[in-house]
């Protein structure tokens, strides 16, 4: 497996650095002699900018692998502060050159004690985390590929919970809206039933009266027979109450009738 871009770029930069160092301690070196340094300093200057382009090129790498993953997060962390640090040297390599801040054999043995202090050729182990540390650059790739890898199993298991509660959400409402239509049919039944109850009131009603029309009719014809030649039962006054009266009195005479006999 090819080695990470990442730290090859970081190597050769700090290289750079290393190299600058010395060139500005050898130029002011002649200085101090007298002597000019023209080419020297065309050096620097060259160097420096390629040291800037170099820096520009980590960040954007570092950036890349960050927004797709590439690392985890700690790793991101970890290669921003060795980035920072680039940064930091740079800043104090071009003050140095413009004669500005201290002098180039300071930062030289500056950068010579801090590789001293990782105890490694290697300048990125520097404040290595615990997780990583003593891992090869392939062990290191293969612990990262496998946090992505639970990384996207609980991504793919939340989905899953997800799905099951959409599709339990759809079976609800498709229940309710089958609820709703059983309840629609309910109340037009009802609505049904009771139209057709008031209907069959009005004819019970409606018999009613017929009925007791019927009974008044037949009662006050009867009570027409027995009454004398020449008088007859005016509609307007009769009552069920009259006609009652009028059969108690023809049942008294007839009794009367009778007994005289």
């Amino acid at each position: 497996m090819a080695p990470d871009p990442w730290f090859s770029t970081y190597d050769s930069t700090c290289q750079i650095a290393q190299e600058i160092a010395e060139k500005i301690q050898q130029r002011n070196q002649y200085e101090r002699k007298g002597e000019k340094t023209p080419k020297l300093t065309v050096t620097i200057r060259a160097l420096l900018q390629n040291l800037k382009e170099k820096i520009a090129l980590l960040k954007d790498l570092l950036l890349r692998a960050v927004s797709t993953h590439q690392i985890t997060q700690l790793e991101g962390d970890r290669r921003q502060n060795l980035l920072d640090d680039l940064v930091t040297r740079e800043r104090l390599l071009l003050a140095s050159f413009k004669n500005e801040g201290a002098e180039p054999d300071l930062i030289r043995s500056s950068l010579m004690r801090e590789e001293a202090k990782r105890g490694a050729p290697n300048p990125w182990l520097f404040e290595e985390p615990e997780e990583t540390r003593g891992l090869g650059f392939d062990e290191i790739r293969q612990q990262q590929q496998k946090i992505i890898q639970e990384q996207d199993a609980g991504l793919d298991a939340l989905s899953s919970i997800i799905s099951r509660q959409k599709q339990m959400g759809q079976e609800i409402g498709n229940e309710l809206d089958e609820q709703n239509e059983i309840i629609d049919d309910l109340a037009n039944l009802v609505e049904n039933t009771d139209e057709k109850l008031r209907t069959e009131t009005r004819r019970v009603n409606m018999v009613d009266r017929k009925s007791a029309s019927c009974a008044f009719s037949g009662g006050a014809g009867l009570l027409q027979l027995y009454l004398p030649k020449g008088v007859f039962l005016s509609p307007g006054l009769i009552s069920v109450q009259c006609i009652l009266d009028a059969a108690t009195h023809l049942i008294n005479l007839k009794h009367y009738s009778y007994l005289a006999r």
